[in-house]
């Protein structure tokens, strides 16, 4: 396929690879259980997010020769980790998860929708972000109090790891969790099987998806806005800031395309990733630029055997209480929400509209069955909007 594969894009590829899925499967999951999946469920989802985000990355990098660097929506998994079981359980969310597919493809087919999405002021959805990965965020703080000696190992290698390199800093927080799985007691835990231990794969079987307007409000379209704003925007800025010219609506529509392929097995959309990105169209991947989206199509080749691990790292992390592997995953986010809080109060003269998506967001509060998220973005751009014109007075 290549005449030659250069060594810094090798290196890249695998590296980002590593990192994007060592940085955020631990959220994924917990974002697959708090919608009630089982842990059959949660091993099948984490394989077709893998899977999904590993054939996207070889595909497009071949069909744009630009680095697009593909990875499942982790902010949309910590929403859904902060988010309450909707009442058709998992196959509800399941629905949910579909519906925020087809307006990913919808964004890329109709640039009206796409111009919609950009006119939600920028500040409102850093808030929106803010507000959904806030609660996760606190997780390390609250496994401090309940398990102290355990939490504090875990957070003092994420420290060491930092301190060496940002990119080591969740790598050393799971080795710690490993160590202090196995060495400390860490209470009662039940092993549930959540692949065929025959093949070490997840159980394959598609789950029929649910689907009621509270659910389209409530799960899909937040879950569409936080992917969007969190992921394919910053990723696509990425891409734009190092010289690519960027087609967003064939990315989103191919991403988005694929999500749908996927979301019938339990799993959350795909979507362009701005950390990988940066990672692989820098260069650190190789000085030619035109070759480094060859680090795109390893790293797609990477997580394609990554998600053949998909059953038994499932089954293993059922070893670890839900306190420190929660604890994990909001470690590996405390980036993204400073990036987002910073995002949120760029505009002084605007900071109501905000913090009071922040705070409805983030409080979790459900009016007509319909949760913060949806209120938060809903009245914070109607905010923005009447106060704009007011200074415009």
């Amino acid at each position: 396929m290549f005449k030659f594969l250069p060594p810094a894009a090798l290196s890249m590829g695998l590296l980002a690879a590593f990192t994007g899925y060592a940085a955020s499967f631990t959220i994924v999951l917990a974002g697959l259980n708090a919608m009630g999946a089982s842990a059959a469920q949660a091993a099948t989802g984490l394989f077709f997010a893998t899977l999904g985000m590993g054939i996207c990355s070889i595909w497009l990098p071949l069909l744009t020769r630009v680095p697009s660097a593909v990875a499942w929506s982790t902010p949309g998994a910590a929403f859904l980790a902060s988010s309450a079981a909707p009442e058709g359980g998992f196959a509800a969310a399941t629905g949910a998860f579909l519906i925020a597919a087809v307006m990913i493809v919808a964004t890329g087919v109709m640039p009206t929708l796409a111009r919609i999405i950009a006119g939600i002021p920028k500040p409102v959805a850093a808030a929106l972000l803010a507000g959904v990965l806030v609660n996760l965020c606190i997780a390390p703080a609250i496994a401090l109090g309940e398990m102290p000696l355990a939490a504090a190992i875990i957070l003092g290698a994420w420290a060491v790891g930092h301190a060496l390199h940002r990119m080591a800093a969740i790598p050393f927080a799971l080795l710690a969790l490993v160590a202090v799985v196995a060495l400390l007691p860490t209470g009662d835990v039940t092993v549930t099987a959540g692949m065929d231990r025959a093949h070490w794969l997840p159980v394959l079987a598609p789950i029929w998806p649910q689907f009621a307007l509270q659910d389209v409000l409530s799960l899909a379209v937040p879950l569409y806005l936080v992917t969007m704003a969190g992921q394919n925007i910053p990723g696509f800025a990425v891409l734009s800031l190092n010289g690519y010219a960027v087609d967003q609506g064939q990315m989103l529509r191919n991403t988005g395309f694929a999500s749908i392929l996927i979301a019938p097995f339990g799993s959350i959309p795909v979507n362009m990733s701005a950390i990988t990105a940066a990672m692989m169209a820098g260069d650190d991947a190789g000085s030619d630029a035109s070759k480094r989206y060859i680090a795109g199509v390893v790293s797609g080749m990477a997580y394609v055997g990554l998600a053949f691990a998909a059953g038994a790292i499932t089954t293993l992390t059922t070893l670890a209480p839900m306190a420190l592997l929660t604890a994990v995953a909001g470690l590996a986010l405390l980036p993204a929400l400073g990036g987002a809080l910073r995002g949120a109060t760029k505009a002084p003269n605007q900071m109501e509209a905000p913090v009071l998506t922040f705070v409805l967001t983030a409080g979790g509060v459900t009016i007509l069955g319909l949760s913060g998220a949806f209120w938060g973005v809903l009245a914070g751009t109607a905010l923005w909007q009447l106060k704009a014109r007011r200074l415009q007075d």
